[in-house]
């Protein structure tokens, strides 16, 4: 998961209508992932969410996914676009590639053009309400001195700048430090330890959103700094504004700000474990190791 560095890719600059500047960024993604295992898998049931969506904050141009098995496509109610394949018969590797190219609209810096947007269903999708996204998770439970340590960014509302201020205190409290947390480490445990990644600062800021009645979802994507393109994996957090409308925020505790031109997204759900990229049941398929190679470059 991607620390706190603050750089931007290519670009081109132009004006929106309140007169922000902002940015329109191309990027080339390729996202491959190697199972390999000392004993065969003898059946698997893989379930990803490796293809991003077009919507108010990016346009997906063209998207390819290859695994050892045939995709079929879907729709989860969170909208996200859901692939499944099964393998049968022994294997010792499983590769699974995405590669494509997603543009991206956003602001240059304090002056971020996504304070605000619309996430509505397409014309004949099914999608749970905001509301939903009250609820909690075992992932994203929030104990006493966690809602008590929130309650007082918010407690005049939730506006943009309040989350902003309730997602600086979280980076300072959830301290980002690689190898002390995994995907099983829940908001509580992390922000217990004052320690964690990405992940667990996104999902900090989740459960305590929620904790105070703000509907809050998790969010898995990429995130697009040249010093640091092997820790292009990233998560964050978007907080609904307004329900009936539709209308969330984006934020970025890691990075301490409203996502921008240097974020891709990948999958929105209520916690990591329904926005992870890759999911899978084997059979068999002892001593598994793991490498992840992604890169990120601004297409021409």
């Amino acid at each position: 998961m991607c620390p706190a560095h603050h750089a931007s890719g290519e670009e081109s600059t132009g004006r929106c209508r309140a007169g922000r500047a902002i940015r329109i960024v191309k990027y080339r993604i390729h996202h491959k992932t190697v199972y390999q295992y000392t004993e065969p898998v003898r059946r698997s049931v893989h379930e990803l969410r490796l293809a991003p969506r077009s919507g108010p904050l990016q346009s997906v141009q063209d998207w390819q996914l290859s695994a050892p098995g045939n995709l079929t496509e879907a729709r989860d109610g969170f909208g996200n676009i859901v692939h499944n394949f099964t393998m049968a018969g022994p294997a010792r590797t499983i590769a699974i590639t995405a590669t494509g190219e997603v543009e991206v609209q956003g602001g240059v810096g304090e002056h971020a053009a996504h304070h605000a947007f619309v996430d509505l269903p397409d014309s004949g999708e099914s999608r749970v309400s905001p509301l939903y996204f009250v609820s909690t998770t075992p992932l994203t439970q929030a104990p006493s001195g966690m809602q008590a340590f929130a309650a007082p960014y918010v407690a005049a509302g939730h506006d943009v700048p309040a989350l902003l201020a309730l997602a600086g205190g979280i980076a300072d409290r959830v301290r980002y430090q690689a190898n002390t947390t995994d995907v099983g480490t829940s908001a509580a445990q992390a922000f217990q330890m004052g320690s964690g990644v990405c992940q667990d600062q996104a999902q900090v800021m989740v459960a305590a959103c929620r904790a105070l009645g703000i509907p809050a979802r998790y969010v898995s994507g990429y995130f697009y700094d040249p010093a640091a393109t092997a820790l292009a994996s990233h998560a964050w957090a978007d907080v609904c504004l307004d329900a009936s409308r539709g209308l969330w925020c984006s934020i970025d505790v890691t990075h301490r700000c409203v996502t921008d031109a240097r974020h891709v997204r990948l999958a929105v759900g209520r916690d990591y474990a329904s926005a992870a990229p890759i999911r899978g049941i084997l059979e068999g398929g002892a001593g598994e190791t793991l490498d992840v190679d992604i890169a990120i470059t601004p297409a021409a």
